[in-house]
């Protein structure tokens, strides 16, 4: 999926361009600085990470290691002997260069910590009662993404910046805030998960997770009835439950499914329950042309929420196997693997079954459940149906780099589900699963038996194309979120970046928003106009996100934008350092008691990088 993988095709083919030095100096203070960072690689390394290596990672996946990995690899690690000669000063460069985010400075501005480290207003004058909620990804178990409390057309127009939080250490900010009790919680690229005053941007306590957070931070009520859990998992694969109260750890567990499991989608809570979407990192690995591709299926893990231990976990494809086959390398290649889930689950508490989407295979032969929407029993996790969308799907970065020695025949198309899927009730009673993808089709599924009720091709679509983070769903009405880039399709072909609504029964079209390319080149590369990152939707308006860095609020009835703001630029913070906006992507925003809040800048794969989360309030009070 796009999310953590095809973006990367854009550093692959102009990795050393003037335009990609550009980008890369906003975690740097100077352009010689990139420069000097891009001349030790090329002494240094690229000659076995830019090119397939046996058991030398490509450059593609740096970005995801970070930069403390690479600096430990430099500096006391499997790279010492090749970094030898460098200062320490030239390791911490290339290694932040490479990582895409900075080494923690100890001479750095700490975080403003409030006055009080109280998390809840209780004592206060303050009624807690009063105050709304935003305590998962999909705002409900079925994800619509849709928040009854609604901001007037008025206040909308009013909207003004509130407050801004700095992510120390960070070029891409991803994990979307949630909320209750006045207090927001999210995660970081660093791994540390924040507690902050929603009405001051105050931190009231961190806590440090083992790896970077991509999750929400899910508030669920403790089973012991004495407070609240939150519940996140992080880019190694471990899931966690910590205190809302003060950031103390309840439990940790590593999910031991495979070697290159993540967490990436947002887990869901029910009844007890925590079930855990299952994706992973060996898209990229498979570049590595001595690695035996490949053996990663994707699923769902079901976690007792009381202490973390498994109930249950469902796979999107059998153990994968030995084909006979080796490649030109001489690795063994295996199948059959891939069809992760990169998002969040959608719970049907009618049926006692839940919903994902999947991606593509990443070896040959592909299978019946990648591009898939598969439906599985709570209790048991045994699949009840599969329908898929898009046959014969397998693709992995091996395609995309010289030699390609584990690309799979198919070779793609690379059409995932990275969209979680959508319970949606019609007002005729009707229940259907809304599902978009990456082809650009958007459609509805019969829940009770995975039959096909409608499918509508509504852009170009393709590699990273079409429907991208999450849609939104009220009032039989679609919106959906199209990114279309400008990558991959042909100039030919009409690509149609923007918001769509669309008939929830039908699949016809209501009407179409564009959102204009006003991406100056000169300025930064990895600007586009296209929405990628998940959309809100309120009565008065649907809160989207672009890659260019605009946050929308389009008119639900007519898709005219009756308010914008340009984030993709610096902020002062509340700690004092400069914050830097840049795409928005993966996560979407929240509304949320008067407030809107949206991280900004990603530099995952070319994007515009940034550290920044943004509150605006009606007239900033």
């Amino acid at each position: 999926m796009y999310k953590v993988k095809s973006v990367f095709l854009v550093i692959v083919l102009l990795s050393l361009s003037l335009e990609v030095e550009r980008l890369l100096a906003a975690t740097f203070s100077s352009h010689e600085e990139v420069l000097l960072a891009e001349q030790i690689y090329a002494n240094k390394c690229a000659q076995c990470h830019d090119k397939p290596m046996a058991n030398a990672p490509h450059r593609i996946v740096f970005s995801m290691l970070g930069a403390k990995n690479i600096y430990n690899a430099m500096s006391t690690g499997v790279m010492r002997i090749q970094a030898s000669g460098l200062s320490e000063d030239q390791l911490k460069l290339v290694a932040e260069h490479l990582g895409e985010n900075r080494l923690a400075d100890a001479n750095s501005t700490p975080v403003t910590q409030c006055e009080s480290n109280t998390l809840h207003s209780s004592g206060t004058e303050s009624d807690v009662s009063s105050h709304g909620k935003i305590e998962s990804w999909g705002f409900a178990l079925t994800n619509t993404r849709w928040n009854e409390e609604s901001l007037t057309r008025d206040e909308i127009g009013r909207l003004k910046l509130k407050w801004v939080f700095a992510y120390p250490e960070s070029t891409r900010a991803r994990s979307q805030p949630t909320v209750t009790d006045n207090t927001v919680y999210v995660g970081s690229q660093t791994g540390s998960v924040y507690a902050l005053d929603l009405d001051s941007g105050c931190v009231k306590w961190t806590y440090q997770a083992r790896a970077e957070v991509r999750t929400a931070i899910i508030i669920s009520d403790s089973l012991d009835e004495q407070g609240k859990d939150l519940i996140f998992g992080d880019f190694d694969g471990n899931a966690y439950s910590l205190s809302a109260k003060d950031g103390q750890e309840n439990w940790l567990v590593t999910l031991p499914d495979h070697q290159q499991v993540t967490i990436t989608g947002t887990p869901q809570v029910y009844n007890g329950v925590i079930y855990v979407p299952l994706s992973s990192r060996e898209w990229a690995t498979a570049a590595d042309p001595a690695y035996p591709c490949c053996t990663f299926r994707g699923g769902v893990v079901a976690l007792n929420q009381q202490d973390g231990s498994r109930k249950w976990v469902s796979y999107t494809l059998e153990k994968a196997k030995a084909t006979g086959v080796k490649n030109s390398y001489g690795s063994s290649m295996m199948s059959p693997s891939g069809a992760p889930v990169w998002h969040t689950p959608a719970i049907d508490t009618k049926r006692n079954q839940l919903y994902i989407g999947t991606g593509e295979n990443y070896s040959s032969p592909a299978t019946e459940t990648s591009d898939a929407i598969i439906a599985m029993d709570l209790v048991s996790g045994d699949i009840a149906w599969v329908y898929q969308s898009t046959k014969g799907d397998a693709w992995n970065m091996a395609c995309f780099i010289g030699g390609g020695a584990n690309c799979p025949e198919e070779n793609g198309p690379d059409h995932d589900f990275g969209a979680p899927p959508i319970l949606f009730t019609l007002s005729d009673k009707r229940d259907v699963v809304l599902a978009g993808q990456k082809s650009g089709e958007v459609m509805a599924i019969n829940p009770d038996n995975g039959k096909l009720l409608w499918k509508n091709k509504i852009s170009l679509g393709g590699i990273i194309g079409g429907v991208h983070w999450g849609m939104a769903a009220a009032n039989d009405t679609l919106f959906v979120p199209i990114t279309d880039t400008s990558y991959g399709e042909g100039s030919n072909h009409k690509r149609k970046p923007g918001l769509f609504s669309i008939n929830a029964g039908t699949g016809e079209l209501n009407w179409y928003s564009q959102t204009n390319d006003r991406c100056r080149p000169d300025v930064r590369l990895g600007c586009d106009p296209g929405l990628s990152a998940a959309i809100t939707g309120t009565e008065n308006a649907i809160f989207a996100g672009g890659l260019d860095g605009y946050l929308y609020a389009f008119d639900t009835e007519t898709g005219d934008v009756i308010w914008e703001f340009a984030t993709d630029k610096e902020f002062d913070s509340l700690s004092g350092d400069i914050a830097r906006g840049g795409s928005i992507d993966a996560d979407g925003p929240v509304v949320i008691d008067g407030h809107v809040l949206i991280n900004s800048g990603y530099s995952f794969g070319g994007r515009m990088p940034g550290n920044a989360l943004l509150v605006f309030s009606v007239d900033g009070k």
